[in-house]
């Protein structure tokens, strides 16, 4: 949606030792925010973002005006069911249909491709994973890792939002989802798997920042993103927190082979401190 930073440019960066030609989209997308959400205040600047592209290898930037996207009111949306319900969906109803469809329409202006997300947005990579796969879309769905700052916060545009204070505080989100994999790994080793217990810790550490307002904090199957009871197989930790005015998210991996003490976090290595690079 426009307001490159680093964590876009790894997409392209990936794109384009894997793909030729590579098309760069860039679209605010107005059927994905809800009436009291940050639309008309979202970052944008055109010039800025092709600054970030130029000389990365794409080949073509697609950069839609609203009514050339839809040029009639849309009427026909794309739902993705129980998955774009919980978590996000919950927070933000409809946002996921709105995704959803505006992703479709991508897919079917380019054709058979291979489709680039960050992992830093886990549910909406699961759910246009599913769309591809129930409406047999000829698109590959690559996840890439999230790119974060030296302190840990992971790139977003919406970092743009916090101020100092609340910049400072904001790393908590990654610190919290570590300590809680540490927890999970602790707890298996130990024959214990009890899902609850990290989602607990989860909520205390970033309850015990006090600018962060807590939305959500789970422990969830990587696949269904259904919650689960028990540490056992592929997971993922999900938070989500407001700072102000901004709401960030952020998540990591964990894996825990049956009867064996879990793997430990797969950490995100890109790292970058600027959002230009």
């Amino acid at each position: 949606m426009g307001a490159l930073h680093a964590g876009h440019a790894s997409l392209l960066g990936r794109a384009v030792a894997e793909c030729d030609p590579v098309v760069v989209s860039i679209f605010v997308n107005p059927l994905q925010f809800g009436p009291d959400e940050d639309l008309d205040a979202y970052p944008r600047d055109v010039d800025r973002d092709l600054a970030v592209i130029a000389g990365r290898g794409a080949s073509l930037v697609f950069a839609p005006s609203p009514e050339e996207m839809f040029p009639l009111p849309a009427v026909t949306t794309v739902a993705v069911g129980a998955l774009a319900e919980r978590l996000e969906g919950a927070s933000r109803p409809g946002h996921f249909a709105g995704v959803a469809t505006v992703v479709a329409k991508l897919f079917n202006i380019v054709g058979p491709c291979r489709a680039y997300f960050g992992d830093k947005d886990f549910q909406q990579l699961a759910v246009v994973r599913r769309m591809v796969s129930d409406l047999s879309f000829p698109v590959e769905v690559v996840g890439c890792p999230i790119v974060r700052e030296p302190n840990g916060l992971a790139l977003s545009s919406r970092n743009r939002y916090l101020g100092p204070a609340e910049r400072d505080a904001a790393p908590v989100l990654h610190r919290a989802l570590l300590e809680a994999a540490t927890l999970a790994a602790t707890m298996v080793a130990a024959g214990q798997r009890d899902a609850g217990l990290v989602r607990a810790r989860l909520a205390q550490r970033i309850d015990a920042e006090p600018l962060a307002e807590l939305d959500y904090a789970e422990v969830v199957d990587a696949t269904s993103l259904d919650p689960v009871d028990l540490l056992a197989g592929d997971l993922r930790l999900l938070v989500a927190a407001r700072f102000g005015s901004a709401r960030l998210i952020d998540n990591v991996g964990i894996t825990v082979p049956g009867g064996v003490p879990v793997d430990a976090v797969r950490r995100e290595v890109p790292r970058s401190g600027r959002d230009d690079a």
